[in-house]
This record gives C-alpha cells, sequence and structure tokens, in this order.
C-alpha cells in the first residue's frame, strides 16, 4: 500500500491510498469511498479478487477523518472534485467507483459529476437523497440510527451536542448476520473504525450534515450504469433507500440479499466487483 499526502488547489490536504499497479498491466483504477465513521484505506477483503481482476484500488480519507483536512461544510457533491484531482495527480484517466453505506452517495457524486471519467459504479447499502418523494427516509432504521441523522437534520450545533454526549453502541443496528461477517473477513472494517474517531468526531459529524443536505447532484444525471447492492434485513440503510435509487437511476440494477445486513452483504463483494470490471471494460471499449 502506497500512502501519500496530496495538496489541493485550495490548499487542504488528503490522504491518499493507492495499492500500486505492481504486477497489473494496465488495470482499471476503482476509486473506492469508503462509509461513516471510516478512514479512507481501500477494503483488504476484496484485495485478492481485484488482483484477479486487474483492479488497483485508490482512495482517501474524507476531509475531517485520519489526515486529511477538514472541509467546513462540505456536501456530498465534493468529493468529485476531490477525487478528480487524486485521478489527476495519478495520471488516471478513466476509473470506476465502488462505495459502502455512507460511501455509496459520494460514489454516486463522482458518477454525476465525473461523466466522462467515471465507467461504472458499485454502491453498497448506500443511503438515499434526505428528503426524497416518495421515501419513508427513517422507515426500518433503528431508533439510535435515525436519532443521529435526526440530529444532524436540526444543524450543526445540535449534531456537535450529540456526539459530544457520546452516545452509546446500539447492539440492535446490526443483525446476526452482520456479526457473523464481523467475525471474518469482513473484521477488517474494525481496523478503519478506530483511526477514524481517534481524534474526534468531526468527520463523522460532516458526513451526516452532508447527508441530510442537498446532495448537490440529482442521481437521475447519471449515465454510467450503476448496481446498488442492499441486504433485505439492514437495519442502518433499510432496503427502501435502494429501491428508491433503483426506480430514479436509469442506468442501474438492484441486488437485494434478502437474508444480509449492513456488513454481510458485502459478502458479495467479490461478485459486484465482477460486475463493476465488466461493465467498465464495456464503457470504455463504447467510449
Amino acid at each position: 500500500m502506497i500512502e501519500t499526502d496530496l495538496t489541493l488547489k485550495d490548499g487542504r490536504t488528503l490522504h491518499v491510498y493507492d495499492t500500486g499497479t505492481e504486477g497489473l498491466t494496465d488495470p482499471l483504477a476503482v476509486f473506492w469511498h469508503h462509509g461513516t465513521p471510516n478512514i479512507g484505506a481501500p477494503p483488504e477483503p476484496l484485495f485478492g479478487a481485484a488482483r484477479r481482476l486487474n483492479i488497483r484500488w485508490v482512495s482517501h480519507d474524507r476531509p475531517g477523518y485520519g489526515g486529511s483536512s477538514a472541509l467546513p461544510d462540505r456536501n456530498v457533491a465534493s468529493a468529485a472534485g476531490d477525487v478528480e484531482q487524486i485521478a489527476d495527480a495519478l495520471g488516471i484517466a478513466e476509473f470506476a467507483v465502488m462505495g459502502h453505506s455512507g460511501g455509496g452517495p459520494h460514489a454516486l457524486a463522482c458518477a454525476a459529476l465525473l461523466p466522462e471519467r467515471v465507467l461504472g459504479v458499485v454502491s453498497g447499502a448506500g443511503l438515499a437523497p434526505y428528503g426524497a418523494a416518495g421515501l419513508d427516509y427513517f422507515g426500518g432504521m433503528t431508533p439510535s440510527g435515525a436519532v443521529s441523522l435526526r440530529v444532524a437534520a436540526a444543524g450543526r450545533a445540535v449534531k456537535e451536542a450529540y456526539e459530544a454526549s457520546e452516545p452509546a453502541f446500539d447492539p440492535d443496528t446490526f443483525t446476526p448476520a452482520d456479526y457473523a461477517a464481523l467475525s471474518g473477513p469482513w473484521g477488517w472494517l474494525h481496523r478503519v473504525v478506530g483511526p477514524a474517531t481517534a481524534q474526534g468526531p468531526g468527520g463523522l459529524i460532516a458526513d451526516d450534515l452532508a447527508y441530510v443536505a442537498p446532495w448537490g447532484f440529482e442521481p437521475s444525471q447519471i449515465g454510467a450504469p450503476v448496481l446498488l447492492l442492499h441486504g433485505g434485513q439492514d437495519r442502518v440503510v433499510p432496503e427502501a433507500h435502494g429501491e428508491w435509487l433503483l426506480a430514479h437511476l436509469p442506468t442501474s440494477e438492484l441486488w437485494c440479499c434478502p437474508e444480509d445486513g449492513h456488513i454481510s452483504v458485502l459478502g458479495a463483494g467479490e461478485a459486484a466487483l465482477e460486475w463493476l470490471r465488466a461493465r467498465a471494460d464495456d464503457s470504455a471499449l463504447a467510449g
């Protein structure tokens, strides 16, 4: 893993991760977008599949996490500009994007706002826009998860006060299938959560404020192929979010995993990566 600090045009720093090209021939770059609260290290449980598929992982700590500078009042759309500057710095002209949980909307932002560069998208257990017509946004969420986003919708001061109270983790957030996944390869997630909150909840607060504010783009803008991956038992981002996105993304398809929750759905990550590789190849040929 190559880790570097990239200085952006506005003077901010982004901490960037890159698995590089060693042993790969003209690989497809896939930009990973992490969940909340995580740092941006790409998904180690999918490294073997990525190497088999000739994929290079690139990712970064979102502003306010890990080694990346904060970006006051950032929105979801701002991820596209950051990714564009990373891609330019690394000499990557075209790429695919993949996100999990809160990373899903950020991956969609790249596809919507960088249409000439993004070849395909996977959004796993990703949120739909807050206030979306026809969606019961909080329906099916655990009460603790709903409260965390409701206080964000009430504004920064309310959200900061809530996080300062150090709310306890609700064990009902995850399903038995999720806990089984966390006891296996996807226990890797524990290694990206701790560092994300080591310096306080700033990144988490910025994420939640962005999710419940206007995103800065419409999902219907996306022209690249999109795979929506969702667990039918998800208590963090209920399946209705994936169904709403499916109805509003003309180029999308939804894989529902009926027995999976928010974490265990990542068990389909290798198949999703195969889908992404095939669609990106098709998009590159069509272009």
